[in-house]
Order: structure tokens, then C-alpha cells, then sequence
């Protein structure tokens, strides 16, 4: 799985920390630092949260560009 970078881009965006959007979406900052790794493929309700607190959508941060889906 790639490195997600768009989410990293959009934390950033927002001047949060990986523990900062940890907190809001319920998870721990190892859980956001191995998404954003591409380490882990989060749960679709997870991936809702992470929009939903970022302002963005489903989309723009873990639509793979290119991929066969």
C-alpha cells in the first residue's frame, strides 16, 4: 500500500498533528502515523471520521490514483 500523502497534506493543511486528529477521530497517533505510512488500510468509518474533521472527502484522501478500482 503507497504512503498517503494526500491525508498528510491535509493534516497539515489544518495545522494539526498526527495526535491532534488522533484524538478528534477516536484513534491513536500510531494509527494515523501507519495510514499516512500506507502500513494500514483503515475501516471505512474510520476514513469517514478522518473527512468529516479534516473538511474533505472520501475522494480526496484515499481514492488511489491509477489503481485498478
Amino acid at each position: 500500500m503507497p504512503k498517503n500523502l494526500r491525508l498528510k497534506a491535509a493534516r497539515a493543511s489544518k495545522d494539526m498533528s498526527q495526535k491532534d486528529l488522533a484524538e478528534l477521530v477516536g484513534v491513536t497517533r500510531q494509527t494515523i502515523n501507519a495510514i499516512e505510512s500506507g502500513d494500514y488500510n483503515p475501516t471505512i468509518r474510520l476514513c469517514m471520521a478522518i473527512c468529516r474533521v479534516l473538511g474533505r472527502t472520501l475522494d480526496d484522501i484515499f481514492w488511489e490514483v491509477g489503481g485498478d478500482a
